[in-house]
Protein backbone atom coordinates (compact mmCIF):
# COMPACT_ATOMS: atom_id res chain seq x y z
CA UNK A 1 0.00 0.00 0.00
CA UNK A 2 0.90 3.65 0.06
CA UNK A 3 0.93 6.58 -1.85
CA UNK A 4 1.57 4.77 -5.62
CA UNK A 5 -0.64 2.17 -4.97
CA UNK A 6 -2.92 4.58 -4.29
CA UNK A 7 -2.64 6.99 -7.03
CA UNK A 8 -2.81 3.83 -9.60
CA UNK A 9 -6.28 2.87 -7.91
CA UNK A 10 -7.46 6.46 -8.24
CA UNK A 11 -6.25 6.53 -12.02
CA UNK A 12 -7.74 3.43 -12.90
CA UNK A 13 -10.68 4.03 -11.67
CA UNK A 14 -11.08 7.54 -13.30
CA UNK A 15 -10.19 5.89 -16.80
CA UNK A 16 -13.01 3.16 -15.99
CA UNK A 17 -15.29 6.26 -15.62
CA UNK A 18 -13.50 8.46 -18.58
CA UNK A 19 -14.42 5.28 -20.76
CA UNK A 20 -17.64 4.15 -19.76
CA UNK A 21 -18.72 8.04 -20.24
CA UNK A 22 -17.18 8.13 -23.90
CA UNK A 23 -18.37 4.74 -24.55
CA UNK A 24 -15.53 3.18 -25.37
CA UNK A 25 -16.11 -0.34 -24.07
CA UNK A 26 -12.65 -1.39 -25.44
CA UNK A 27 -10.64 1.14 -23.26
CA UNK A 28 -13.10 0.61 -20.15
CA UNK A 29 -12.09 -3.85 -20.65
CA UNK A 30 -8.12 -2.75 -20.84
CA UNK A 31 -8.42 -1.28 -17.19
CA UNK A 32 -9.85 -4.88 -15.86
CA UNK A 33 -8.27 -8.26 -15.09
CA UNK A 34 -8.68 -11.19 -17.06
CA UNK A 35 -10.17 -12.90 -14.19
CA UNK A 36 -11.82 -9.77 -12.91
CA UNK A 37 -14.63 -10.19 -10.36
CA UNK A 38 -17.61 -8.61 -10.73
CA UNK A 39 -20.18 -8.35 -7.88
CA UNK A 40 -23.62 -7.14 -9.68
CA UNK A 41 -26.08 -4.76 -7.83
CA UNK A 42 -29.04 -7.10 -6.85
CA UNK A 43 -27.34 -9.78 -9.06
CA UNK A 44 -24.91 -13.24 -9.02
CA UNK A 45 -20.98 -12.65 -8.89
CA UNK A 46 -19.16 -12.92 -12.54
CA UNK A 47 -15.98 -13.87 -13.01
CA UNK A 48 -13.97 -13.11 -16.09
CA UNK A 49 -12.98 -10.42 -18.65
CA UNK A 50 -15.39 -12.45 -20.87
CA UNK A 51 -18.24 -12.37 -18.60
CA UNK A 52 -18.04 -8.85 -17.98
CA UNK A 53 -18.37 -8.62 -21.98
CA UNK A 54 -21.36 -9.89 -21.97
CA UNK A 55 -22.71 -7.93 -19.23
CA UNK A 56 -21.52 -4.49 -20.63
CA UNK A 57 -22.96 -5.30 -24.13
CA UNK A 58 -26.50 -6.20 -22.45
CA UNK A 59 -26.46 -3.28 -20.48
CA UNK A 60 -25.40 -0.91 -23.30
CA UNK A 61 -28.02 -3.02 -25.26
CA UNK A 62 -31.22 -1.89 -22.96
CA UNK A 63 -29.72 1.69 -21.00
CA UNK A 64 -27.77 4.87 -22.50
CA UNK A 65 -26.14 5.75 -19.40
CA UNK A 66 -23.62 8.99 -18.26
CA UNK A 67 -21.79 8.99 -15.13
CA UNK A 68 -21.80 12.33 -13.23
CA UNK A 69 -20.80 13.93 -10.34
CA UNK A 70 -18.02 11.68 -9.91
CA UNK A 71 -16.02 11.68 -6.10
CA UNK A 72 -12.83 8.89 -6.33
CA UNK A 73 -11.75 7.25 -3.06
CA UNK A 74 -8.50 5.40 -2.91
CA UNK A 75 -6.72 3.67 -0.51
CA UNK A 76 -3.42 1.64 -1.34
CA UNK A 77 -5.18 -1.15 -3.63
CA UNK A 78 -8.65 -0.43 -2.92
CA UNK A 79 -11.00 2.53 -4.22
CA UNK A 80 -14.31 3.31 -4.45
CA UNK A 81 -16.29 5.76 -6.73
CA UNK A 82 -19.41 8.08 -5.55
CA UNK A 83 -22.03 8.90 -8.53
CA UNK A 84 -25.49 10.35 -9.99
CA UNK A 85 -26.00 7.89 -12.93
CA UNK A 86 -28.14 9.52 -15.72
CA UNK A 87 -29.78 7.28 -18.23
CA UNK A 88 -32.41 6.44 -19.91
CA UNK A 89 -34.46 3.56 -20.25
CA UNK A 90 -34.31 2.19 -23.76
CA UNK A 91 -34.59 -1.74 -23.62
CA UNK A 92 -37.02 -4.13 -21.12
CA UNK A 93 -35.46 -6.01 -18.51
CA UNK A 94 -36.52 -9.45 -17.66
CA UNK A 95 -38.40 -8.61 -14.22
CA UNK A 96 -37.98 -4.78 -14.57
CA UNK A 97 -41.04 -2.43 -15.34
CA UNK A 98 -41.26 -1.93 -19.48
CA UNK A 99 -39.12 -0.03 -20.95
CA UNK A 100 -40.20 3.16 -23.10
CA UNK A 101 -37.76 5.67 -23.02
CA UNK A 102 -38.10 6.72 -19.46
CA UNK A 103 -35.23 8.85 -17.61
CA UNK A 104 -33.72 8.65 -14.46
CA UNK A 105 -31.14 10.00 -11.80
CA UNK A 106 -30.36 7.98 -9.25
CA UNK A 107 -27.35 8.17 -6.73
CA UNK A 108 -24.55 4.63 -6.90
CA UNK A 109 -21.50 3.76 -6.57
CA UNK A 110 -18.58 1.33 -6.82
CA UNK A 111 -15.84 -0.81 -5.29
CA UNK A 112 -12.69 -1.91 -6.44
CA UNK A 113 -9.77 -3.98 -5.59
CA UNK A 114 -6.70 -3.27 -8.28
CA UNK A 115 -4.56 -6.34 -8.61
CA UNK A 116 -1.03 -6.28 -10.77
CA UNK A 117 -2.06 -2.56 -12.44
CA UNK A 118 -6.10 -4.23 -13.62
CA UNK A 119 -9.32 -3.93 -11.71
CA UNK A 120 -9.58 -7.02 -10.29
CA UNK A 121 -12.46 -6.85 -8.58
CA UNK A 122 -15.56 -4.33 -8.53
CA UNK A 123 -18.79 -4.62 -7.20
CA UNK A 124 -21.90 -2.01 -7.60
CA UNK A 125 -24.41 -0.87 -5.62
CA UNK A 126 -27.59 1.31 -6.21
CA UNK A 127 -31.24 1.51 -4.99
CA UNK A 128 -33.12 -0.93 -7.16
CA UNK A 129 -36.56 0.14 -5.20
CA UNK A 130 -35.33 4.05 -5.90
CA UNK A 131 -34.32 2.84 -9.64
CA UNK A 132 -38.09 1.37 -10.69
CA UNK A 133 -39.84 4.40 -8.76
CA UNK A 134 -37.98 6.52 -11.30
CA UNK A 135 -38.93 4.74 -14.45
CA UNK A 136 -42.18 3.94 -13.20
CA UNK A 137 -43.62 7.52 -12.89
Amino acid sequence: MGLNSSAVTHDLIRAYVDAFNRGDAEALFATLADDVVHDINEGETEIGLDAFRAFKAGMDRDYRETLEEVVVFAEGDRGACEFVVRGEYVGTQPGLPEATGQRYAIPAAFFVTVRNGKIGRITSYYNLRRWIAAVSS
